[in-house]
């Protein structure tokens, strides 16, 4: 039977599988946030983080790199440019001076006032079918990445 699965799993085509559904989706979202973006001068990621930093201020980078899915050293670029932009500052925790903390400024305040974006009708769906389909991927991302941390475990 096994046999039968991978001829099946060979002779699949590119738009067959869900990883390059998920993964040319994600292509899309980015190029319809590109122009309003760019008029803010942010990339997808430093916006991403702005957004999980204005719903909760004050955050360790280690607290906020999980929020995002991000390493450290994947984050820690992201956020010195933003610092450069005047949007965030870091700081080290008094209270435990190996974590740093990120705050946004009013600077970083203010652009939240611009960067409203809203791409709910671009996706055509119906609120219902918007939420509906954000949270299965949100469950599909963490049966993933429950699936590979039982393998590397």
């Amino acid at each position: 039977m096994k046999a039968k699965q991978n001829e099946r799993a060979a002779d699949r085509k590119l738009s067959e599988f869900l990883c390059f559904a998920v993964y040319s989706a994600n292509l899309a979202f980015g190029k319809a946030y590109r122009p309003i973006l760019d008029a803010l001068g942010l990339t997808y990621t430093q916006y991403v983080t702005l957004v999980a930093l204005w719903e909760q201020d004050d955050q360790t980078v280690s607290g906020l790199g999980e929020k995002l899915f991000l390493e450290s050293n994947t984050l820690t670029p992201i956020l010195k440019k933003l610092e450069a932009m005047g949007f965030v500052e870091r700081a080290r925790d008094p209270a435990d001076e190996r974590q740093v903390r990120v705050r946004v400024t009013r600077a970083g305040q203010r652009l939240r006032e611009r960067a409203d974006v809203d791409l709910g009708n671009a996706t055509g769906l119906t609120a219902k079918d918007f939420n509906r389909l954000q949270k299965e991927i949100v469950t599909l991302r963490n049966n993933v990445l429950h699936a590979t941390e039982q393998r590397d475990a």
